[in-house]
């Protein structure tokens, strides 16, 4: 198996709600809407998709309710300090959660943390070390 992941599914309580959210909130681009399902353009990335989230726990065998940290983290990093700024900034006025605010990184980097209104955990980051960066934009 590779490391290689071929799509990235939320499972979200409010599909509605989801959509404002990314899609109105942080301007990101449907591609398709089958009703029961969201994606988004990708942009030549993994795609991210929504599914309602007792269908997707249904799907995939296992109990809908969770509760505290999950363990997953999706990570967004891109090429400035204003940029993740901006992009916190955005996040918050559509309905986000602060989780860290943007600052400077332990390791030296720039970054901060917000949830989505289901609670997904984003990182964004910066880093001026080294060019082979896993841009995202």
């Amino acid at each position: 198996m590779k490391a290689h992941v071929s799509s990235i599914l939320l499972g979200v309580r409010d599909m509605d709600r989801a959509k404002q959210f990314y899609a109105d909130g942080l301007g990101w681009k449907i591609k398709n809407d089958f009703g029961i399902s969201v994606f988004f353009e990708s942009d030549g990335a993994s795609p991210v998709g929504f599914y309602s989230r007792e269908g997707l726990a249904d799907q995939v065998g296992t109990d809908q309710e969770g509760s505290g940290f999950s363990g997953l983290v999706l990570t967004y990093v891109v090429r400035s300090e204003a940029r993740v700024d901006e992009i916190m900034a955005e996040a918050q006025k559509a309905g986000a959660t602060i989780l860290k605010p943007a600052g400077a990184l332990p390791w030296g980097g720039y970054g901060g943390t917000f949830a989505d209104p289901d609670g997904y955990i984003w990182s964004l980051g910066y880093s001026a070390q080294g060019t082979d960066q896993p841009y995202a934009e």
